[in-house]
């Protein structure tokens, strides 16, 4: 269970005095029903007086003398343990580094000594790091600048370079929050009500306004986000079909993830000597670029359009490729 599961599971349970439901707890923690149960488990192992009723009227209760005792956390410390999923290096970046500290210093303060048994309290044995490989450093503003004008609750007006345009330009949005993926930060925001994520590392500037935020009825934060990232992994409107060399199987899925298919005939044969067949899920034409790290052991087989425009680029870096040497130091770059 990660540090942040372990306060949002006990503060969900020290904040109702009827049973709860595991899908409830599930769809509060952002974890399946199984999980939960496996993390009640662990409480209850761990010295929790945690009580869990099967059947119909069943429910799970922390029973009085819980080890989570929110009425010695501040305001902003309880705030921290709704945070679900940051490590400690965002919530720095939100300016919140000081609280989630103290909150998980105060929490701990009470639960050592809890465990029947000798095993090492999770928080010692397992870490978290949400940045990419090879991740480049904080771009952009940091989160901590904008969330105070975001929790203001009004409309904001940004300054944003949208991808491929040269130059910033205004929009008057309507933010729900901020989103934290994959190591980057994220505005979640309606334009003219339509949901939108600015990435932080293109907001070139932004100015509070004097109105209101206005936000499509009974839409919340994590509504908006769940809708904006299932429609762009669900975006694919061109799928493009190859034999790729084996050997660059698990490569290729680490590379391109959910977008790529990888399939294997029956029986574990494969699509020609050393070969698999693989599909890749494209947005557009030119996503077929994200192929050309596999040069020459990928061939595209449809649509036709796919394998032109690969030709079109590998033709492209061959000429470029084939132009006489430039003097020493220059590297070919004007």
């Amino acid at each position: 269970m990660t540090p942040d599961r372990f306060f949002a599971l006990l503060l969900a349970l020290q904040t109702r005095r009827d049973p709860v439901t595991t899908t409830d707890l599930a769809a509060e923690t952002g974890v399946s029903v199984r999980t939960v149960l496996r993390d009640l488990r662990w409480l209850q192992d761990a010295g929790f007086p945690v009580l869990v009723e099967r059947g119909r009227w069943g429910g799970v209760t922390l029973l009085p003398g819980g080890a989570l005792d929110t009425a010695r956390l501040t305001p902003g410390e309880r705030d921290q343990l709704a945070l679900h999923g940051l490590d400690d290096r965002q919530r720095r970046q939100l300016g919140a580094g000081a609280d989630g500290r103290r909150a998980r210093e105060k929490v701990a303060a009470r639960t050592t000594g809890a465990a029947a048994g000798p095993p090492l309290p999770l928080s010692a044995v397992v870490t978290t790091d949400s940045r990419p490989w090879f991740w480049p450093g904080a771009q952009g503003p940091e989160p901590s600048a904008l969330v105070g004008d975001v929790r203001r609750g009004v409309r904001l007006r940004i300054r944003y370079r949208r991808s491929g345009e040269a130059a910033p330009t205004w929009q008057l949005v309507d933010p729900y929050g901020l989103l934290a993926k994959a190591g980057r930060w994220y505005l979640v925001a309606d334009r003219s009500g339509s949901p939108r994520l600015y990435s932080l590392e293109r907001l070139a500037a932004w100015h509070p306004t004097g109105s209101p935020r206005r936000l499509r009825p009974g839409v919340s934060l994590a509504d908006v986000v769940a809708e904006l990232t299932a429609g762009w992994e669900a975006s694919a409107v061109l799928h493009v079909h190859g034999l790729l060399a084996s050997r660059h199987a698990e490569r290729a899925l680490r590379v391109l993830g959910s977008r790529l298919t990888v399939r294997r005939p029956e029986g574990g044969a494969e699509a020609g000597p050393g070969r698999v067949t693989v599909t890749l899920a494209c947005r557009n034409l030119e996503d077929v670029r994200q192929l050309l790290p596999f040069a020459d052991d990928l061939t595209i087989t449809d649509p036709p359009e796919a394998r032109a425009r690969l030709r079109e680029l590998a033709a492209a870096i061959v000429a470029r490729y084939e132009e006489p040497d430039t003097p020493e130091g220059t590297g070919g770059l004007a």
